[in-house]
């Protein structure tokens, strides 16, 4: 029997101990597990009391089970689902049973969501955007990840996809009728100015996002400059709480520290970087090394200063091409102003940090695109798109060479938007997406 014909069974919930577990069953074999084990199979839809009873290892636990035959549930198969006492005991019990009958296996990561997918219950996009739910760990990630999954973009990608198929087939019938030429021009001229349309709308999706994909995993801010400038104490004012040694003693911070953040619902990863210098210490030389690496490759650099005098950025981050803002540092103690300074503070009396978290936040919303209609959520959507907006526009320049080569670059375009929303050639895609989720997903 092939792996997706199997029925499959695991935790649905958290782990336990929990007031309430549970177990989900999906496949042809769900209504007969359920049966065996709650004695009746209950009404359809229906939350319904009973004591689970094994053959062999007698009563499990008094639970509420319910029943949803295919294609009425969320696989879109036959699907159980026991909701039992969440201790490890119960838990154990019920899986046993469950195991030693006959055509059972426990479920892979992101099972249930892979199958639900392949019987039509959501597109690609949709599942991409459950498990971005499931990852999410800030208010606008969640908010983004509930778009994706109420299918913000797969429905305007199946849209699209129909004017494209709609477009081809003016085109199509203009070959039929090549014969006959004012027809012919007249179904070319149509299927272009729709082709064209359709480029520039997939156009300003693509301008309209900022860096949308990217919220899934955040912002990455550093924290970098000379030693003793103050950096470790900015990064505990961030935190908001002692997560890097603050030293009077220059060379402190060794190693990369990270800390992630909530900033107005954006994720953003600070870093606090080794203070940057010349020295004949190697493991501070390490430090510095890496420090230049990590600064190298973030979205911003705070560029700390705590005097006019200090090291400046430009010889230390030259290979980075973030934006670097200069921070004036300990304004409480130091002397002669740093004028093209973006802010001035003292993190060691929180002077300035509140005007700091408002730009920061301003930035990230400008980096990430300020609109609530976040229509791309990974690589992989925007890449697609950006080929299917390339193919439209294409098809004005094929059409000076023949028709036939105007009807490929539309099929192309359709192509793609069926890749973006997981309908055809995406085995490789699916494999790499639904291994990442949790198992019972």
């Amino acid at each position: 029997m092939h792996p997706r014909d199997q029925t499959i069974y695991a935790l649905s919930s958290g782990r336990p101990p929990t007031a309430i577990a549970i177990v989900r069953v999906s496949g042809p074999l769900a209504g007969t597990a359920l049966e065996l084990l709650a004695k009746k199979l209950p009404a359809p839809r229906m939350a319904t009391h009973v004591l689970l009873d094994d053959e062999k290892l007698g009563p499990i636990d008094d639970a509420i089970v319910l029943w949803f035959p295919a294609p009425a549930s969320a696989t879109g198969e036959d699907t159980a689902e026991f909701h039992i006492h969440g201790g490890r005991a119960v838990l154990a019990s019920l899986f046993e049973a469950l195991a030693a009958m006959s055509g059972l296996r426990l479920a892979e990561p992101g099972e249930f969501t892979r199958r639900a997918f392949e019987n039509g219950k959501l597109d690609l996009t949709e599942a991409e955007g459950l498990d971005d739910l499931i990852h999410a760990d800030t208010d606008r990630q969640r908010k983004q990840a509930l778009r994706q999954l109420k299918g913000l973009l797969g429905d305007r990608a199946r849209n699209w996809r129909q004017q494209i198929i709609e477009a081809l087939a003016l085109v199509e019938v203009g070959i039929d009728f090549s014969d006959e030429g004012d027809v012919s021009a007249e179904l070319m001229a149509l299927a272009l100015a729709k082709a064209a349309t359709l480029g520039r709308e997939i156009a300003e999706v693509l301008s309209a996002q900022g860096r949308s994909e990217r919220l899934r995993d955040g912002l990455v801010v550093a924290i970098a400059g000379q030693p003793n400038v103050g950096k470790s104490t900015l990064m505990n004012q961030l935190a908001r709480r002692d997560v890097a040694i603050v030293s009077p003693q220059a060379g402190t911070t060794r190693d990369v520290i990270e800390v992630q953040l909530d900033l107005d619902g954006y994720p953003v990863t600070v870093i606090d970087t080794a203070g940057l210098r010349d020295t004949s210490d190697p493991v501070e030389e390490e430090g510095v090394r890496r420090a230049r690496a990590r600064a190298g490759e973030a979205d911003l650099v705070l560029w700390l200063m705590d005097s006019a005098g200090a090291a400046r950025p430009e010889g230390w981050l030259a290979e980075s091409t973030a934006p670097v803002w200069i921070i004036s540092t300990k304004t409480d103690v130091s002397g002669a102003p740093i004028s093209d300074a973006v802010l001035s503070i003292s993190a060691e009396r929180g002077d300035g940090m509140a005007a700091l978290i408002a730009a920061l936040v301003d930035f990230t919303g400008q980096y990430f695109g300020q609109g609530e209609a976040g229509f791309i959520t990974r690589d992989r959507q925007r890449d697609l798109l950006q080929r299917t907006m390339l193919l439209l526009q294409h098809a004005a320049v094929s059409a000076q060479h023949g028709d036939e080569l105007v009807a490929e670059d539309l099929r192309a375009a359709a192509y793609q938007l069926g890749r973006l929303l997981g309908r055809v050639d995406v085995e490789d895609v699916l494999d790499s997406i639904f291994r990442d989720f949790c198992i019972g997903k």
